[in-house]
């Protein structure tokens, strides 16, 4: 296990029993309900960010539902910038 892994799990374990002082739990319900919670909350986030980002440069088109939920779709009139972005050139 590389040094910033562990630096990593660390920080997040004493930050999960900070946060949660009555939490006690096995290693398999740490890693599912503490660090994998935590670490799909911050999965989510950065997803989210990287949505915006191409909503924004119009790769990707957002539209709202009836229930105030995005849905995401690939933006056909940019498929050769997305093309082109994809095997690493500008377009």
């Amino acid at each position: 296990m590389c040094e910033s892994d562990r630096a990593e799990i660390s920080h997040a374990l004493l930050s999960y029993l900070f946060e949660n002082t009555a939490a006690n739990d096995t290693l398999e319900g740490i890693v599912e309900w503490w660090l994998l919670d935590r670490q799909l909350r911050q999965e989510i986030a950065t997803v989210k960010q990287v949505l915006d980002d191409f909503v924004e440069t119009k790769l990707i088109l957002r539209s709202e539902t009836g229930d105030g939920r995005f849905h995401y779709r690939i933006n056909r009139r940019k498929q050769k910038q997305i093309r082109a972005l994809l095997e690493g050139r500008s377009a």
